[in-house]
């Protein structure tokens, strides 16, 4: 890797926060020390599985992302975050075959760079691609609506006309993540990597008592959670569950 020399006319304070995931330690410390020097902050995480919980929960300019992931690599990460969100990524990968960089690209990545690469390089294509973007976070309505249900992901409020709903931390968590895949069923493993950065076990009952906790507080036939047998939850309205 060339010498990560500070740029001479780096960016103003609080340029933005990036989600680094790559499983290499050594350059994830010294990507955090470049960046951080060009006035960005940087999170590091370096499997598949954490990288998809932290790019979902977290309010990222940026995702840069390598494909050689332990537990997910990163075509499936980026596959599973294309679904319910489009912060901008940028692929980092040794393979260099053209089919590699369309799969990338077709899969919804903004940009891919080749391994190994220049740091000057990378930062030049971070500056593009937020400012083709107008450095705008388009992935997630902040306000998003099921039925009568009404739920706030910037200030964590929920409620229905005339009633706020009072959830804890985790409730509040679990609604958001059916809440944005409303109609889809969310598998137990996709809701336990959210809330507690790892997979769910067979003999794992607090999801249940959660979700019933949930259940309750809701109480509205237009907005139900349905469990789907072997799989997980779903949020349906109350036309989708009488079908």
């Amino acid at each position: 890797m060339p010498d990560l020399a500070p740029a001479t006319n780096p960016p103003p304070p609080s340029a933005g926060l990036l989600l680094l995931i790559d499983d290499d330690v050594e350059l994830c410390k010294l990507m955090a020390e470049y960046f951080g020097r060009q006035s960005y902050r940087v999170e590091c995480v370096h499997n598949g599985r954490d990288g998809l919980s932290r790019a979902l929960e977290g309010q990222y300019d940026l995702v840069i992302l390598d494909v050689m992931l332990p537990v997910l690599d990163g075509f499936e990460v980026l596959r599973q975050l294309r679904k319910r969100s489009s912060v901008p990524v940028i692929m980092l990968t040794a393979r260099t075959r053209e089919r590699d960089r369309i799969a990338g690209l077709d899969t919804g990545a903004d940009d891919y760079l080749p391994k190994p690469f220049g740091p000057d390089e990378l930062m030049a294509r971070i500056r593009a691609v937020l400012r083709r973007l107008g450095r705008v976070q388009l992935a997630q309505p902040e306000v998003f609506r099921v039925g009568t249900l009404e739920l706030n992901s910037r200030t964590r409020k929920v409620g229905r006309p005339g009633r706020t709903i009072e959830l804890t931390e985790i409730e509040f968590d679990i609604l958001e993540l059916l809440v944005r895949n409303a109609g889809r069923a969310v598998t137990r493993d996709e809701i336990t990597a959210v809330l507690y950065r790892r997979e769910s076990t067979p003999y794992e009952r607090s999801l249940d008592v959660h979700v019933s906790h949930l259940r309750k507080k809701l109480e509205a036939e237009d907005t139900l959670i349905q469990t789907v047998r072997g799989v997980g939850y779903l949020l349906a309205s109350g036309e989708e569950a009488s079908r």
